[in-house]
């Protein structure tokens, strides 16, 4: 087991994670709520990494980071074959996975249930916090689990903007490759099982949380859940009580 790989991995993993959950639902309320020109556009590059070949998006990443790019004409920033290098990279592969996810979630919401909301003085952002986000946890907490498990399998785009230097910017997908190359199949099997249990159990959890959800009232506020029937007696023309 490569110990300094699993370390940089999870280093690697936990600021990718980060900032798919921050563009994620940026992204994706924009997409859901707004409409603009080039939407379809918008929607087409985000879902891009999902088709191209890892190296061809690691690539685009290149050129973005790298000499005569924005980061470093703009903001003199230079972080090609570094480990927040990697994390870039992983966080855009991962972009798709949590957008889609968080997109279906967001359009799930009644927006009858948000209208009432409003009409109660509730401002754009307490409906986001207190009803958008409660009803949708499940499907956005799904896709930022799908989007981190494919931002920790990352090696095209990564292997292209970080390079594989041991102790440095060398992740597990790249030390199984090298584990490969050097016959060292006894750390390439641990690494392999490690890295296929992780993937498992998220879409484990994955598949749990797509399970049908309780009632949508269990999630609202008080104010706006629905009333229950009552009943009462009331007299009828011929004397006798009915339940209204």
């Amino acid at each position: 087991m490569n110990w300094s790989a699993l370390g940089l991995t999870l280093q690697v993993t936990a600021v990718a994670t980060l900032l798919l959950s921050i563009a994620g639902l940026i992204l994706a309320f924009i997409l859901v709520r707004v409409n603009f020109p080039g939407k379809v556009l918008v929607e087409a590059l985000i879902q891009l990494p999902l088709i191209l070949p890892p190296t061809v998006t690691g690539y685009y990443l290149l050129v973005l980071l790298g000499r005569g790019g924005p980061l470093m004409e703009w903001f003199k920033f230079d972080i090609l074959f570094s480990w927040p290098a990697a994390a870039i990279a992983s966080a855009v592969v991962g972009l798709p996975l949590m957008v889609q996810a968080s997109k279906a979630a967001i359009s799930s919401v009644d927006p009858v249930i948000e209208n009432a909301a409003r009409t109660l003085g509730s401002s754009e952002w307490d409906i986001v916090w207190r009803i958008t986000l409660p009803v949708a946890r499940r499907g956005i907490l799904a896709g930022l689990i799908l989007g981190a498990a494919r931002a920790m399998g990352d090696f095209g785009a990564t292997l292209m903007v970080a390079g594989n230097i041991p102790d440095r910017t060398q992740t597990l997908s790249l030390a199984v490759y090298d584990a490969v190359q050097n016959r060292d199949y006894d750390s390439a099997n641990l690494m392999v099982v490690l890295m296929s249990s992780i993937g498992f159990a998220s879409l484990w959890i994955v598949h749990r949380l797509e399970r049908p959800r309780s009632k949508l009232h269990s999630h609202l506020p008080e104010s706006l859940r629905k009333p229950q029937h009552t009943y009462r007696a009331m007299p009828s023309n011929n004397g006798e009580n009915q339940q209204v």
